[in-house]
């Protein structure tokens, strides 16, 4: 999988649909005197938040554009100055903004690779037609990324499993289109 991606589920503004961004982290506190925001970032690699050039920020149901002017690693975290903040004060005033990006501006995946925003809200089925529920949201555990499934009023049951996201393995396939994955899972397990 590529940069590991929340989809942010608010709809920042009137006439807006935000099915059309990815959060990719939020500005938490001022650093330093100079303008400067620590940045919590969703993607993995940490860092490659600093790849877009340009973020979206939306706080208070704003959402404005700012240029990266520079960014880089801070002990175990990340700082940015972003285009016009040179204060602390101006700073401040954007502390808890989301990072948004628009979904078209993210790099092209090959077949068969997925952002997690992708998978999140999927039907997971058994290919024996069981239905699990569905992806609540994936997290990483250094062997392989795990599937948090869910089971809903539609689903076996309410349980919630994880499951391995193991291509041709555990995970048979992934149709984004009909909004379903099938999966070779034990439902009892």
């Amino acid at each position: 999988m590529r940069d590991a991606l929340r989809e942010s589920v608010d709809s920042p503004e009137e006439g807006s649909d935000d099915q059309h961004h990815v959060v990719l982290g939020k500005l938490t506190s001022p650093y330093g005197v100079k303008g400067w925001l620590k940045v919590y970032s969703y993607t993995s690699p940490m860092d490659g938040i600093l790849d877009y050039p340009e973020w979206q920020l939306r706080l208070d149901g704003k959402i404005v554009t700012r240029r990266v002017s520079q960014g880089r690693r801070q002990g175990k975290g990340l700082v940015a100055c972003l285009e016009g903040m040179t204060s602390r004060e101006s700073a401040e005033q954007w502390a808890g903004a989301e990072i948004l990006l628009p979904k078209d501006a993210l790099p092209r995946l090959a077949p068969g690779e997925y952002y997690w925003h992708q998978l999140e809200g999927l039907r997971v089925v058994t290919r024996e037609d069981v239905d699990l529920g569905r992806v609540s949201y994936l997290f990483e555990t250094g062997a392989n990324d795990v599937l948090v499934v869910r089971g809903d009023a539609k689903a076996l049951d309410d349980k919630e499993r994880l499951l391995p996201f193991l291509p041709d393995q555990v995970v048979l396939e992934v149709d984004l289109d009909a909004e379903t994955m099938t999966v070779d899972w034990d439902p009892d397990f």
